[in-house]
């Protein structure tokens, strides 16, 4: 999966963009939080996959069932 098809709400927003909501980030949750943050987003974005994997897995399986 392509990084493109995954932030595709990021379309319009250019570099500078960006940058000033990283800083409003920042200055919002503090240095000290932010990293919790995104570990808390990378678990959250690895739980999303997985269970679309497993959605996919239980389709394709009921799909050969079917057969």
């Amino acid at each position: 999966m392509e990084l493109t098809s995954v932030l595709l709400f990021l379309n319009g927003l250019g570099g500078s963009e960006l940058l000033l909501i990283g800083m409003a980030i920042l200055l919002f949750f503090g240095g000290k939080k932010l990293p919790e943050l995104m570990k808390g987003l990378g678990k959250g974005i690895k739980e999303f996959k997985d269970a679309q994997k497993d959605v996919q897995e239980q389709i394709t399986k009921g799909l050969d069932d079917t057969k």
